[in-house]
């Protein structure tokens, strides 16, 4: 009995401090929008699903009781959800603020009233626990699978610029922390969702691995591609005995004010010095001409 309270504190407390810094996560993006006085193309949605999941979390850990360091962790997440919903109502186009609005009544305080109403006053005993926790299994299960979207996203664009590895990982380890906490108390509406929601958040991190590793490996292709070299004319003049020179023909491209202009030229003379006649010697040399050479040379 001692050890499994103490495993009840010990993921209850590593699952508040982990869901802690998710909650904190977007604080980097509503201070931007603080600065610039706009939401730009941020959506509330997200938040606003956020709030409504800590608020049936919160009704379902003080109706269940013996949850604490689950109503701290949803009270916390209440607060901090409804800064950002204020903040973004009060900084959003027109368009935008009434959509959060029109969500912020019809679920955040509409259905959720209607939850309440019913549980409290229908239901009663164990039946009002069951009945509440596998309402909020329902929606962990639709919050979690959100991601989805996303994921098909990654895989459509090869692109894992809009799913931060961060947020995937921590999100992976946030569940494992609450399995534990959920298992620990024998309660399966606290681990279920949780299994789902480690599944999702190790295919995120998988996929992330994945596609950034394609493209590093074409990064590093297009920065190692050789660059295309000019094409060189290679001539050879090949001497046999007494300074007897085998001329070659080059075929020259130059181009001049856009126009491209061919001229053949006999090959240069190379006069070899100290040769011995009485013992022919073949010798070769070759010589690269670019046809980018702008050099004037008159032929032989």
């Amino acid at each position: 009995m001692f050890n499994q309270h103490l495993m009840t504190v010990v993921f209850g407390i590593l699952g508040n401090i982990i869901s802690f810094l998710v909650f904190l996560a977007p604080v980097s993006t509503f201070y931007r929008i603080f600065q610039r006085k706009t939401t730009d193309s941020f959506q509330c949605l997200p938040y606003l699903v956020a709030l409504f999941s800590s608020m049936l979390w919160l009704y379902y850990a003080m109706v269940k009781g013996n949850a604490f360091l689950l109503i701290t962790i949803n009270c916390f997440g209440c607060v901090v959800e409804t800064i950002y919903i204020a903040m973004f109502i009060a900084y959003a186009p027109i368009e935008n603020r009434k959509f959060a609005l029109k969500i912020l009544f019809s679920m955040n305080i509409g259905a959720f009233t209607l939850i309440l109403l019913l549980t409290h006053f229908l239901l009663k005993g164990n039946l009002q626990v069951i009945v509440i926790g596998w309402i909020c299994v329902g929606f962990s299960v639709c919050v979690f699978a959100a991601p989805l979207s996303i994921v098909a996203h990654v895989i459509r664009t090869k692109s894992v610029e809009f799913m931060p590895f961060n947020l995937s990982f921590f999100l992976t380890i946030s569940a494992i922390m609450w399995f534990g906490y959920g298992i620990s108390l024998k309660d399966i509406c606290i681990a279920l969702p949780n299994v789902i929601g480690f599944m999702l958040g190790l295919v995120q991190m998988i996929l992330y691995m994945f596609y950034k590793n394609i493209r590093k490996i074409k990064k590093v292709a297009a920065e190692t591609a050789l660059p295309e070299s000019p094409v060189k004319n290679v001539v050879i003049i090949q001497t046999i005995g007494d300074d007897v020179l085998i001329p070659v023909e080059i075929q020259r491209s130059m181009k001049n004010n856009n126009e491209e202009i061919k001229e053949d030229t006999a090959a240069e003379v190379v006069e070899l010095h100290g040769v011995n006649r009485h013992e022919p010697k073949i010798q070769e040399k070759s010589f690269e001409i670019s046809n980018d050479f702008h050099q004037d040379e008159s032929p032989v």
